[in-house]
Formats: structure tokens, sequence, C-alpha cells
């Protein structure tokens, strides 16, 4: 397979999307399938095998490692040049939809991963009044492609709420050997809680879409000492409030292992997460999980198995999550324990082996359809590029996105093509855009239709503006 990966962060900045990309790039390699990535400046030539094309970008205000691809010219032409069997659009805003724009005027398949909560992030960072811009956006980025994968059932729910079609679930893997209880270090222990205190970490980014400032409401816990893992705008104002915490800055590789595997309670503040990573690595690594009661954390812990979830406007009910495990060794023991269990199976590999299948079933599902362009000429019937664009789209819930509705009669003649019994082009009725064209030899279909020997075929073309 031939993929294009476009992606609005890739390496050197590290966050979410640039993981999840590079875990699947690494499974591309594996696989022997070949990617092209495409990204923001600055990048690497390439990553795991794969050919990376950076594009020029721009820092967020005020959150300068975000930063947001910019749309280019040569997008379709590097796509054309490419000639990808499907287009890959991970966490799609920007760039992500130049890259939509330019699979439809190629009639690629396209796929777009739903993975960061851009209207909560805005409203994180005091942007109020802009959620029905920022929905509206995305509605109509989504609505260009022919799948949307989302990665929790909170999620989910949020985005068929706000009318954004064809949605399917693709969760997040783990390198469960890369976070795993062996790397407890005590040494490391001995330094963040001298007096053999329990220890609770944070890890990610220190951001005020991540809520860290609700850490502080953990200072002075009897007995507790804190671990903060990260780094990001909100830190200066989060080390003042906790001068007795450590903080270790942003860590990576075997660091980050021993930072999760060392602690004894792992907490979370963000409440706006599409799916929360964070927490999966912790679970892998042994550690119970406390976490708001919102979004990706809903479907990854289980109350009274392997953490607590609190209500996420409540600090105090935070705080009391907390208590309970700290002064519990045997509880966090046996949550921990339950926590591993329930995610060492899920693999980067076998969770790729659902993301294949969803692209194989885009790709498959474009073949009915654009077999109706091969009907239409060989009944002598010319369709417009905007029909053909559109008549690209996986089925009729795609085309409809686009103001275009086939008729029942539409994709019967398309799915007759497909399995090489369409001698004739039945009644074909378009309603919207692309159905003010009607060829000229409309007419000469007509007799072609109603002459053929098929009694079910329908016996007209019809049309409507």
């Amino acid at each position: 397979m031939r993929i294009a990966v476009i992606t609005e962060s890739f390496l050197p900045r590290v966050n979410g999307v640039t993981n999840s990309v590079c875990r699947v790039l690494e499974q591309l390699t594996a696989r022997g399938d070949e990617a092209l990535v495409i990204a923001a400046k600055p990048g690497p030539e390439q990553y795991a095998g794969h050919e990376v094309s950076s594009v020029g970008g721009f820092a967020l205000p005020g959150y300068r490692s975000f930063v947001v691809g910019m749309p280019m010219a040569r997008l379709v032409g590097k796509l054309r040049e490419f000639q990808p069997d499907v287009v890959y659009l991970a966490s799609p805003f920007s760039l992500g939809y130049a890259g939509a724009v330019a699979a439809r005027k190629l009639d690629i398949p396209c796929v777009a991963v739903f993975q960061t909560d851009i209207a909560g992030f805005a409203k994180r960072y005091g942007l109020h009044g802009t959620d029905k811009v920022i929905w509206s956006w995305l509605r109509r980025l989504h609505s260009q492609a022919d799948l949307t994968l989302v990665p929790s059932t909170a999620t989910l729910k949020s985005l068929d709420e706000h009318g954004i079609p064809r949605l399917a679930l693709w969760r997040r893997g783990v390198d469960a050997e890369r976070f795993h209880p062996r790397y407890r270090d005590e040494m490391l222990r001995h330094e963040v809680a001298p007096n053999r205190e329990t220890v609770v970490g944070y890890v990610g980014r220190l951001a005020p879409e991540k809520r860290v400032g609700m850490l502080a409401h953990l200072s002075g816990l009897p007995g507790v000492r804190l671990l903060v893992v990260g780094d990001g705008p909100a830190e200066g104002k989060l080390r003042a409030a906790l001068p007795n915490a450590t903080f270790t800055g942003f860590l990576d590789g075997h660091e980050l292992s021993r930072a999760y595997a060392s602690l004894d309670v792992f907490i979370h503040t963000g409440a706006d997460e599409t799916f929360c990573q964070s927490v999966q690595e912790a679970m892998a690594s042994g550690v119970p999980v406390v976490a708001p009661a919102a979004g990706g954390p809903l479907d990854l812990v289980t109350p009274g198995r392997t953490g607590v979830l609190y209500d996420p406007d409540s600090s105090s009910e935070m705080r009391a999550a907390v208590m309970r495990l700290a002064a519990n060794r045997d509880l966090r023991t046996l949550y921990g324990h339950n926590a591993r269990a329930e995610v060492e199976a899920r693999t980067w590999s076998a969770v790729n082996d659902q993301l294949m299948r969803h692209l194989e079933t885009v790709i498959a599902g474009r073949r009915p359809v654009a077999a109706m362009a091969d009907v239409a000429d060989a009944a002598g019937l010319t369709l417009t590029a905007e029909a053909n664009a559109v008549a690209g789209k996986t089925g009729a819930d795609s085309a409809a996105s686009a103001g275009l509705t086939l008729t029942a009669e539409a994709n019967a003649a398309a799915g007759k093509a497909a399995a090489g019994k369409a001698g004739t082009l039945g009644k074909l009725a378009m309603r919207g855009k692309a159905g003010k064209t009607v060829a000229a030899n409309a007419a000469n279909a007509a007799n072609a239709a109603n002459a053929a020997p098929d009694s079910a075929a329908p016996t007209n073309l019809e049309t409507a503006a």
C-alpha cells in the first residue's frame, strides 16, 4: 500500500499526534508499505525509511512548541507524483484541510484522524465564543474525508452531535515493553521522596489545556511527594505553586520509562482529552490512575479496578481520590496489577492492523461508486468534473455531504458495473449542484437503456437541477 501521511505535527516536536504518526510509520515499514510524510518545518528528511516533505509553518501565539503547517501550492503535484492509494490526515486542521481538498481533486480516498480537541484547546487559551466557528470549520474539513477515525467513544459521541459524518473508532496502541513495571527505580524514588513518601506523578505538557494548575490542590498532602514530568508555557506558574515538587522537564526514552514505573499513583488533570496516551502508558507501567471522568479516560480507566475517576470540575474529588490511594498500598498494588493486565494486548501492531483494515475498506468502497463513470461512458453520458469528484466519494453519505444525492437506481447501476454485469445505463438521477449538467447525448443514452434486454433497468435518464 502507498500512503500519503499529512500531519499537522511531526518531529522534532513531540506530542500525542507526533507519537502516533511515528508508530504508524514504523508499522508501515514492518509491513513493507510505502509512505510519504508531509509536515511543517523543521523536520527530518526521512523517518523509518519513509520520505518526509517539509512545508512552511507558524507557531501558535503563546505556545511556540505547537506549529501549524501551512498549505503548500505544490501539494497536488506532490500527491500526483507519489500516486498514493489513500491519503491519511493526522489531526487535520490547516495543512490537513489542504490535503483533503487535494485528495478530492485527485479522486484519492482520504481518511482523517481526529486527535485534538481544537475547540477545547481554544477555550483553555481564553478564546471564548469560538466554538461555532471551529466546529463549522471541522465539519467542512471532515465532510471531505471518506472516513474519520476517532480514538474514544466520548469523542465519537461529540463529533456525531456536531454533525461530522462517517465516523469509526480507532484507538491507540501502547508499547508494553517500553512502559513496564521492571523500570521502577528506587534511586529516583529516593530523590523524589527521601522519607519514603508516596510518589504521585503527572506526565504531559505543562499547558493551560491540560489544566495543570489543578495540581496545586495536591500541595501539602501528608505523606505525598509530587513528580512532574514535562515542559510547556505553564511551567513557571506551576513551579511557583508547587515549591516542594520535583520537576524533571521533558523526558524521553529510558528516562521516561523509569519515571512512569517509579510512581505510586498517576494523576491526570486534562478534561479535553480525545484519548490520553499518558494514562495508557502509566497503566502499562503498572501504576494506578486518577483522572477526570471525561473524554478518553472514560474508556481507559475502570473505577474500582484500575483507578479512580473524579468530577472534572471538582478539585476536592481529585484530592480525595489521590489521598485514598496514597493511604492504601495494597489497593495501589491491586489497581496497578489490573491496569497492566488491561493494556498488555493493546500493541501498536494490533492497533495498526485495525487501521489498515479501515484504509483497505475505504479504498475498496471507492471501486463500486467510481465504476459509475465507466457505465456513463459506455452509455454516452459525460459527467462533469464536479460530479466525478463527488461520485468518487464512498457511498451516498459522502456524496450527500458534498451537496449531491445519488438515487438508489444510480447506486445500483454502479454496483452492477463493479460486478462486470452492467451492459446498460439505467435511470441516473442526480440532485444538487452536479445535477445542473446534462450531456447532449442524454436522449441517446435513454434510448439505449430502453432497448436493452434487461427488463429490470429503468427506461429513461432523469436529471434535476
